[in-house]
């Protein structure tokens, strides 16, 4: 352990960073850092994989590395848009749980089933490790045209792995197993770069800790608000450095999460209206389509010119640590207009990194190509730092300015009524259950011979307005 001075106390950080202990990039340990720089390829059009070693002799596939996810699956069967596949058959170490599994994600969806192997990273932590696999026998709208990758890897927490919490997740296996510290960082470094375009843009998942070389300046903290999602809590948003004045709790509606297999950054449909109207506004085109800002019409340029100019910078507070403070990071447009790879000979065409959504706040890679993410689950908080590679031309895209106070914004800004997803779960079952009994009653009322049945007088005659159906569900 390499112990680095700091001047402020909101920075120590025991398991990494400049202003607090790091721990060192020991090439004979278990645990050297430097070898995990550069272990992640692909875009943020089509996402972030992470090459890994499956199985007895060992069969090699890409997996995505996703942060709003639990499950770790891989294709079982050939697919048309995989060019490769988990064949257990060939494995002599994969054990099948013989348990189904259904997935589904805000796009996309597969079911597989559960089973154990062993994995190694090449570019990651030294040795092997039984981990539960999940293989996709059938998937709609995930496995999709052009993609490199043939797995997810799903780093979120357990409650959120199906079928149910009990199924030990990738990263918790492998912090019991190698005992590693609880916590991993990202570095996703595609600023600028076509979407969807080669698939070579570097990255880098660093697992059990912190790499200093991939950041500069400081880490700011951000508490997680629960543990299922990397669930943060955002205070305001400001276009062009003015704020949105929206109350605070639309920017959590229902939650605001930290996702790198989500590709835009997703806001909550008020929220995306007020970013969509402030850019309009401060930016210097005075007539823009409405296709461009709802992803279904790309915005042409000369090759020669450069739109990012023409928009403003978007900024997003935090809670820092210290609840009565916060952080913004910032990203400018040229994160959040994204150029497209191959339309015209004299065009360059650009999509809109940003889209509305019907459930969550989602920071996904339009954002975090900017920074340097650090998931640090054993203190509970996911920090940001500025990513050396965010840059574009030379210039930096990304931005991090603190401390603020929050004096002027709600004391808490999440609402307190999260309803995870197992507990859906539950009680819709439980209300199913409740009309199946309810149903089959009535149809054993309905099938009773008629000289079976009470003969009513007129005084107990139950008629519509004192039913007991109706009134148990007053």
């Amino acid at each position: 352990v390499v112990l680095r001075p700091g001047s402020d106390s909101r920075q120590q950080d025991p398991l990494g960073g400049k202003n607090g202990l790091a721990l060192a990039s020991d090439p004979g340990g278990t645990l050297n850092f430097l070898a995990m720089v550069d272990n992640l390829q692909g875009d943020s059009g089509r996402g972030y994989y992470l090459e890994m070693l499956i199985g007895t002799p060992p069969q090699a596939l890409n997996i995505l590395v996703d942060t709003g996810s639990s499950n770790f699956a891989v294709a079982g069967v050939p697919d048309p848009d995989v060019t490769s596949y988990f064949n257990v058959e060939l494995s002599s170490t994969y054990k099948s749980q013989g348990i189904d599994v259904t997935v589904k994600y805000s796009q996309g969806s597969w079911t597989g089933v559960l089973g154990t192997d062993v994995i190694t990273i090449p570019k990651g932590i030294d040795g092997s490790y039984t981990i539960n696999i999940a293989t996709i026998l059938e998937s709609e709208n995930f496995f999709l045209p052009g993609v490199k990758w043939h797995g997810i890897l799903g780093l979120a927490y357990d409650a959120l792995a199906k079928p149910s919490s009990s199924v030990e997740t990738f990263f918790d296996s492998l912090v019991r197993q190698a005992k590693i510290p609880n916590i991993f960082s990202l570095q996703m470094c595609g600023a600028g770069l076509p979407v969807s375009g080669s698939g070579t843009n570097g990255g880098s998942l660093v697992l059990g800790g912190i790499e200093p070389s991939l950041y500069t300046g400081d880490i700011w903290y951000t508490p997680i608000k629960e543990e299922w999602y990397y669930q943060v809590e955002i205070l305001k948003l400001e276009v062009g450095g003015q704020n949105l004045e929206l109350d605070c709790r639309e920017y959590n509606a229902d939650k605001a999460i930290v996702d790198s297999g989500t590709t835009l950054l997703r806001l909550p449909q008020k929220v995306f209206s007020a970013v969509v109207q402030a850019i309009a506004r401060t930016s210097l085109i005075q007539e823009f389509s409405s296709g461009f800002w709802t992803g279904s019409q790309l915005a042409c340029w000369d090759k020669t010119e450069k739109p990012w100019s023409l928009f403003p910078k978007l900024s997003i507070y935090l809670r820092d640590e210290n609840s009565s403070r916060s952080f913004r990071i910032s990203v400018l447009p040229q994160l959040y207009i994204q150029p497209i790879l191959g339309i015209g000979e004299n065009l360059q065409c650009y999509r809109f990194g940003i889209s509305s959504s019907t459930n969550a706040l989602v920071i996904g890679a339009t954002v975090m190509e900017g920074f340097y993410v650090i998931f640090d689950r054993a203190q509970k908080r996911v920090g940001f730092a500025v990513s050396p590679c965010a840059e574009v031309d030379g210039s930096p895209v990304s931005e991090i300015e603190g401390p603020f106070t929050t004096a002027d914004v709600a004391s808490n800004c999440v609402s307190s009524l999260t309803f995870h997803e197992p507990v859906l779960w539950i009680a819709s079952y439980a209300l199913m259950s409740l009309c199946g009994i309810i149903l089959l009653v009535l149809i054993i009322l309905l099938l009773i011979p008629p000289r079976c049945q009470h003969h009513y007088t007129d005084n107990d005659v139950v008629n519509d307005e004192s039913s007991l159906v109706r009134h148990r569900w007053k």
